[in-house]
């Protein structure tokens, strides 16, 4: 199986239970019981069948006919248990019944609420105009024979009373057709609010699989760039400076564990549990300084040049200041040949954050071939684009490579703008 089709499968699972759970509390008890247990639901309509109709079979087996009454009862009976998968083929057979029964029983018996369940479930399981033909011709094949049935039975004063019960079996049919046509458009309902959950839950999986992969492409590219510049450095230094070359390894060692708990971290999210780590990023805070000094101990010569208010007290908003500060240097420490100067400028001016690195390195990042995945700059972008601000790269006027990005700050974090 492949990430792509897992992913989806656990993003369908997560949102199928969730909107399950909600369902469940709008059906209520009863309903979500026989939702869960369809088959007991089943028994419960032919029991009631059995009840209201077996009096008058009981009834008619008195007349000449016996006994036989019973067999289009139990044929109606048992054909409601196949209901849910062959709704036509069962209202058709129970349709059948009808004249049989009120022939043999002389007007006296009916399987008419056998057949009012079984247009129910032809209605939900059909669109409208399927029902209303399926209605039609139940009403045909019933009524038809039950005026030649009745006809005798009912004084020759009152022929209207025939009219009467053909209005209430239209009009019961009718009800049923009706009822099922609104639980099936309710249950169309919640399809597609499964789907529109699903859909949400699969772009929230294929989000955060975007942002720990941009994480890992940050951490990873930093971090080994910087190792392999620090233990490039150590290599040159150990001969002849052994303190320098001890203090390099020592921050080797420390990049190396840097790394090794950011990926932790990043990875993390993946857990599930007490243990799983938050999605949110953790907070920047000191770390910019800790970051710029990292990349001096690597070998470039930073300058570092901060103006206006500090930035605001928010963890994700400092992050992406952060990485693209990082992804800048990283990109520097790269490619950048011969750097004498590195200026990194974090200006706040208002509710808006510029940030500048250049070099003046020889060559450019177009001439010079990628050792990377291609990512970096895409994940720079797309990180200012959360906060409606934009990333602009390109080679120097006097060469070297220059990044600037403006970035807005947030509107809950404005208010430390005017204080």
């Amino acid at each position: 199986m492949s990430e792509k089709t897992l992913v989806k499968e656990m993003a369908e699972r997560t949102a199928a239970v969730s909107f399950t759970e909600i369902n469940a509390r709008r059906l209520g008890p009863i309903r979500r019981y026989f939702r869960e247990h369809p088959r007991v639901m089943d028994a419960v309509v032919v029991l009631v069948f059995l009840a209201t109709t077996l009096p008058n079979v009981v009834f008619a087996a008195q007349l000449p006919s016996g006994w036989w009454s019973l067999a289009p009862a139990a044929v109606a009976a048992l054909a409601l248990f196949f209901r849910r998968t062959n709704p036509l083929v069962v209202v058709a057979l129970i349709t059948l019944q009808e004249p049989v029964i009120l022939l043999i029983s002389e007007g006296r018996g009916s399987v008419g609420i056998a057949i009012f369940f079984a247009l129910y479930t032809v209605a939900v399981k059909f669109p409208l105009r399927v029902a209303v033909w399926t209605l039609a011709g139940a009403a045909v094949i019933s009524i038809v024979p039950m005026w030649f049935a009745m006809g005798d039975l009912l004084p020759d004063e009152a022929p209207f009373l025939i009219w009467v019960i053909t209005a209430f079996v239209i009009t019961w049919y009718v009800v049923a057709v009706g009822v099922g046509l609104t639980i099936r458009r309710e249950r169309l309902h919640e399809n597609e609010l499964r789907e529109w959950a699903e859909r949400n839950a699969e772009l929230a999986s294929a989000n955060e699989r975007n942002r720990i992969a941009r994480e890992m492409h940050d951490v990873v590219a930093h971090s080994l760039s910087v190792m392999i510049a620090l233990s490039d450095g150590a290599a040159v230094v150990v001969k002849r400076d052994q303190d320098r070359a001890r203090e390099v390894l020592t921050e080797l060692s420390a990049t190396g564990r840097t790394a090794l708990a950011d990926m932790r971290r990043v990875l993390g999210v993946l857990r599930e549990g007490p243990d799983a780590a938050p999605l949110a990023p953790l907070p920047a805070g000191g770390s910019l300084a800790g970051l710029l000094e990292g990349f001096h101990a690597a070998g470039l010569p930073i300058r570092v040049q901060l103006s206006g208010p500090g930035l605001p007290e928010d963890a994700a908003f400092q992050m992406t200041i952060h990485r693209i500060v990082q992804e800048s240097l990283t990109n520097v420490l790269r490619y950048a040949k011969a750097v004498t100067t590195v200026d990194v400028s974090i200006a706040r001016l208002g509710n808006t954050v510029r940030v500048r690195v250049s070099d003046d390195g020889r060559g450019a990042m177009e001439t010079v071939p990628s050792v990377g995945t291609g990512q970096g700059i895409a994940g720079m972008r797309e990180r200012a684009a959360i906060y409606g601000g934009t990333v602009s790269c390109g080679p120097g006027p006097s060469g070297g490579w220059i990044v600037t990005a403006e970035v807005q700050i947030p509107v809950e974090n404005r208010q430390e703008t005017s204080a």
